[in-house]
């Protein structure tokens, strides 16, 4: 277990710790000591500190992942977690302290999959169930897909307002996959990120949900940064 990085994995909108359960085992695998969030998706604030306590509990050199709205959420953790040495984006946002997920999307024509989202009376986000597979995670089986969309947790609309006090990105050494058939958030704007970070970037032809569909290429970046980070 010598020179092993500690691993967090940090979900997104509409999801749970269980959106990275093809990916965890090959993590622990390898050796690495492995854990997931479980966020409560009530707003940023929220959500990063759950992160950051966490990855303060983590004995070591500690790399984040977020997937989707998680990357906001490593964004803002990582600067208020001194043994954090690398960020890895999956499909994920990447803001900088001046901009939230609403103006971020706003950057392109809407995705196909802005069209599902239903407000409730709470002030809550779900995506419409019926159009669930479709558009968050079309390249899954109808069975994987139907018990993501089952399990599917509010999103809080303040998560889509908030902007981050600090860009962690701007510090750390940064990875991206990029999701070429994503409908939750532009591949355009996902690309954008990664240019923006300078993050070293890999293409999958995969939708929103690329940890589930892709989970062996996913891992394998994972372990390329927790190689790199280790310190």
């Amino acid at each position: 277990m010598a020179n092993k990085t500690n691993i967090v994995l940090v979900h997104g909108a509409w999801g749970d710790g269980s959106h990275w359960r093809k990916v965890l085992p090959i993590l622990k695998n390898a050796g690495h000591t492995v854990v997931a969030t479980q966020n409560p998706l009530t707003s940023l604030a929220d959500d990063a500190e759950i992160t950051r306590r966490l990855a303060e509990s983590m004995d070591g050199s500690t790399i984040l992942v977020g997937h989707s709205y998680g990357g906001a959420i490593i964004t803002e953790a990582a600067g208020k977690c001194p043994n954090v040495t690398g960020l890895v984006y999956i499909a994920a946002f990447a803001p900088d302290t001046s901009e939230n997920l609403g103006g971020l999307l706003g950057r392109t024509d809407p995705p196909p999959g802005a069209a599902a989202l239903r407000p409730d009376k709470y002030g809550f986000l779900w995506i419409d169930r019926p159009q669930f597979h479709e558009n968050f995670c079309q390249d899954l089986d109808p069975e994987e897909a139907y018990v993501m969309q089952a399990a599917e947790k509010p999103t809080s609309g303040k998560c889509f307002e908030d902007k981050p006090t600090d860009a962690g990105w701007k510090n750390l050494p940064t990875w991206y996959q990029v999701s070429d058939k994503d409908r939750m958030i532009p591949p355009a704007t996902q690309q954008w990120f990664a240019e923006r970070m300078k993050a070293t970037t890999i293409h999958l032809p995969a939708s929103h949900a690329s940890m589930a569909s892709h989970p062996k290429e996913v891992a394998e970046l994972i372990l390329k940064a927790a190689a790199a980070s280790y310190k």
